[in-house]
């Protein structure tokens, strides 16, 4: 049986904030198998970047274990490093060298052959969409360029373990999708990868497993698909009249305890859960019509990872973008939060 590529126990980093010690990263316990395509999602300061730093040796854990492609992050740094290729938010590429240049010289520091990393190098600048600004200096480029280049840099040796943070932040649509792509195509080809993304549908359509990380600790990990069908589909009724939602909340209790009052474009309402909506919602419908209630309307939406993130942590993966009060921001990798 292999061993898992990722597995920590206990994984903690604590920085001093101004109020005392900030946990980053709360005792954390992952383990990711080799082959395997995984989302962390969470927002600003939940501690994913900080995981991340951890597991590619660029942070020392305050306490805890962990082991990548077989080695431990703290005693055997240059192992794990060889075995892993990392994209972080900042800009990896020095401004003054030309982005070819950087490929070659990435490519070469990993042990690649002159042709293969020539190969590599073409092929990636062809996926990217780079090769209109790969022979131009770094500092000439612009941001969303930028940004491919590094993604370009970290995939440049085809690594059996790929770390990508926020690796679309800056790009727009259709580079979104050569990304998604290249990506996919190193998955399929074996390669690991971790990534961290603020884009509910790329993790959705990408992943194979999304853990939810909140206050530097794992609140959840499963399938996207299962995370989803835990939470239920949600179920909307619009009703003619105020009289009616008493009487359609008694109806619908045993369904969904959790049904609640709501105003539908205007009028009164009752939304609530079911993981069969479909089928459920239809039956309400001709249950609610025996019972003589008036039924306006009725809208049923299958959940999504943000709705399963708001029923996890009681707010919106996309409005929890700010910073928990003391939380440190996450700093670029040699910059350790103060």
């Amino acid at each position: 049986m292999n061993a898992p590529i990722i597995e920590t126990t206990a994984l903690t980093k604590t920085f001093p904030g101004r109020r005392g010690t900030v946990e980053a990263v709360r005792s954390l316990d992952l383990r990711v198998e080799p082959g395997e395509l995984v989302a962390l999602l969470g927002p600003n300061g939940a501690g994913k970047s900080t995981t991340l730093r951890m597991l590619t040796t660029l942070l020392p854990p305050t306490s805890g274990a962990a082991r990548v492609a077989g080695f431990d992050v703290v005693r055997e740094q240059g192992d794990v490093r060889r075995h892993i290729g990392y994209v972080g938010q900042g800009n990896g590429a020095g401004s003054i060298q030309r982005g070819r240049d950087e490929l070659l010289n990435a490519g070469r520091s990993y042990g690649m052959s002159a042709a293969d990393t020539r190969e590599r190098a073409a092929h990636l600048v062809d996926a990217l969409d780079l090769g209109g600004v790969v022979d131009r200096t770094v500092q000439t480029m612009s941001g969303g360029q930028r940004r491919r280049l590094d993604i370009a840099l970290g995939m440049i040796h085809a690594p059996a373990l790929l770390f990508l943070d926020e690796p679309s932040t800056g790009l727009d649509p259709q580079n979104r999708a050569h990304l998604q792509e290249q990506v996919l195509d190193l998955h399929r080809a074996g390669t690991t990868v971790v990534l961290t993304t603020h884009y509910l549908d790329e993790a959705d359509a990408m992943a194979q497993r999304v853990v939810v990380v909140d206050h530097g600790r794992v609140i959840a990990d499963d399938t996207p698909q299962h995370l989803k069908d835990g939470l239920g589909v949600r179920v909307t009724v619009a009703l003619t009249g105020t009289d009616e939602v008493a009487r359609t909340l008694a109806l619908v209790g045993d369904a969904d305890p959790e049904a609640h009052a709501v105003e539908v474009d205007g009028r009164p309402g009752v939304a609530l859960r079911h993981r069969d909506g479909t089928a459920y919602a239809a039956d309400l419908v001709r249950r609610l019509g025996d019972a003589g209630v008036g039924v306006a309307g009725i809208e049923v939406v299958r959940p999504t990872l943000d709705d399963v993130f708001l029923s996890l942590t009681g707010r919106s993966l996309r409005e929890a973008d700010g910073q928990p009060a003391d939380q440190p921001t996450e700093q670029p990798a040699d910059q350790p939060a103060a």
